[in-house]
């Protein structure tokens, strides 16, 4: 039996054709786009390719709102990591506010507490020109293995996309879809699997139809396009003047020199943002994939915790489908959020790689910290590659000293408890009040973020006293075990540069 993947939902601009669109309507022969009936939260009317779900537009944002007001965020790898933003409750509507674990946390002095509203969609918090790099198609062929069928632009390198976009073992799904790194860009492909009567395709034909771009944070919006035109191109190959009309109105313009960067920069809400906004960890997927990434890890969630703020190589294994594994990367990402201004600069950035390979191999091995997920086990005899390596529920390490951190502790079940607490009260509020505004993925982020700033507040003010030490109180004031955490804390001042001297009475044995 064959699995399904899961798929992002559709934003509400994004027109549904049927599920069946390809299969019940031919191909037809090219011809002048249409004009349709505009969106809603589309500027002007756009041009509809048949049968594609593509329409064609420069401006794919429709938040024009402007009761939005901005909070920045800082991250330990960047100045800053997010940009969250508030507005005020709808008329009528009192307004909705996340209160994260429940800790009372000492503000940063001279600095404002930073909140994360969930009455937002992505729209909402963020206005993002679109940069699409590149646009192809890869597919199976029987006597030359993966290989890159068609791209625009035609001179951009995608060597190692095919096998990127084509996860190991898909040929025992239908589709699937996967997010990945190819050097300073990101790519989502969607896979697609059709049975065919033919010796030289072997009874299979696979394909897979990506894009790549700067920023992950806006390659959902184009899921539904990119399933569609898999399909397309399993039952249609060749006919690429969709992808071709897509490519023309959202491509990025890149400098002559080719060196990778690209000139077409977000336009932010806020014109004094902090030029140094690390744009990756941005609020935009699905929602949805923070509940599952709870539900799946339950306390051990804990346990990555520490081993993302401590910025450690993260190795997910799982089987094909990859896609919602791709999810579980994103959200380890968040755990490690910090919103106080200078915190961690000097560490590791915390990568996310989303799918590798076995060519990815030679890249891995000059990392400092990232998360990553794949689907070919001899990773897991590549040491050298990783610090902890996740295989389903299983969180483990090879290195020795990190082994006291695999194991969840009474603080730890506390803070799950909250976490748990928290969630349950959301969705209450969502069942009984109709309450749409809330949302997991913001109570989720703002939790850790939370947390993680209580315990970098207290680091500092305990540096910056007179007598740097800390105690027991201090360790339970940051919602630490005073005694099973203290390997993580002496890790973290280690890894963050942080000069305390941390006193704890050890327990005695007689």
């Amino acid at each position: 039996m064959v699995k399904k993947s899961d798929r992002a939902p559709l934003l509400d601009w994004e027109e549904t054709p049927p599920p069946d669109a390809i299969q019940t309507a031919p191909p037809q022969p090219d011809a002048p786009a249409e004009k349709s009936s505009q969106p809603a939260g589309r500027g002007t009317p756009a041009g509809t390719a048949a049968g594609t779900g593509w329409s064609s537009n420069g401006n794919s944002n429709g938040n024009s709102n402007g009761n939005s007001t901005v909070a920045i965020t800082c991250s330990p790898a960047k100045s800053v990591t997010a940009v969250v933003a508030s507005r005020n409750g709808s008329p009528g509507r009192p307004r909705t506010v996340l209160t994260g674990h429940g800790w009372d946390r000492p503000e940063p002095p001279g600095t404002e507490r930073n909140v994360l509203f969930p009455g937002l969609s992505a729209r909402d918090q963020w206005e993002e020109k679109d940069q699409i790099v590149a646009v192809f198609v890869v597919t199976f062929d029987t006597r030359s293995g993966n290989m890159v069928e068609w791209c625009l632009p035609h001179d951009i390198n995608l060597d190692g996309v095919e096998f990127k976009s084509m996860a190991s073992g898909s040929h025992r799904i239908t589709n699937d879809f996967i997010y990945f790194r190819k050097g300073c860009y990101f790519g989502l492909a969607c896979f697609a699997n059709m049975p065919v009567e033919s010796e030289l395709e072997r009874g299979a034909r696979m394909k897979s139809v990506g894009i790549l771009s700067p920023s992950y944070t806006l390659l959902y919006r184009y899921m539904h396009f990119l399933e569609n035109q898999v399909r397309h191109q399993l039952q249609c190959p060749g006919q690429y003047s969709p992808l071709e009309a897509f490519y023309d109105d959202k491509k990025a313009v890149l400098p002559p020199a080719g060196n990778g960067l690209v000139t077409a920069c977000p336009t932010w809400s806020v014109t004094t943002i902090n030029r140094c906004m690390h744009p990756e960890m941005k609020i935009t997927h699905p929602a949805g994939c923070m509940s599952q990434f709870i539900q799946f890890f339950g306390e051990q969630i804990m346990v990555l915790w520490k081993f993302a703020l401590l910025r450690k190589r993260i190795l997910i294994f799982s089987p094909p489908p990859v896609g919602v594994v791709c999810y579980r990367v994103y959200c380890c990402c968040c755990l490690a959020n910090v919103s106080l201004p200078g915190v961690g600069v000097t560490v590791p950035e915390l990568r996310p790689f989303f799918y590798v390979n076995i060519a990815d191999i030679t890249t891995l091995e000059t990392e400092l910290s990232y998360v990553a997920c794949t689907t070919e086990k001899i990773f897991e005899e590549k040491k050298e590659l990783y610090d902890v390596y996740v295989d389903n529920q299983n969180v483990k390490t090879h290195k020795t000293h990190l082994h006291s951190l695999l194991r969840v502790n009474a603080a730890d079940k506390e803070k799950y408890r909250k976490l748990s607490e928290q969630r349950q009260m959301l969705l209450y509020s969502q069942e009984v009040d109709g309450d749409c505004t809330s949302n997991e993925e913001d109570l989720f982020i703002l939790f850790f973020m939370e947390l993680n700033n209580r315990i970098f507040q207290t680091l500092s003010e305990v540096a910056g006293s007179a007598e740097p030490v800390l105690t027991e109180e201090h360790m339970s004031a940051m919602g630490l075990d005073p005694q099973s955490d203290r390997s993580f804390l002496l890790d973290l001042l280690e890894v963050y540069g942080i000069d305390v001297t941390l006193v704890i009475d050890t327990l005695c044995c007689p």
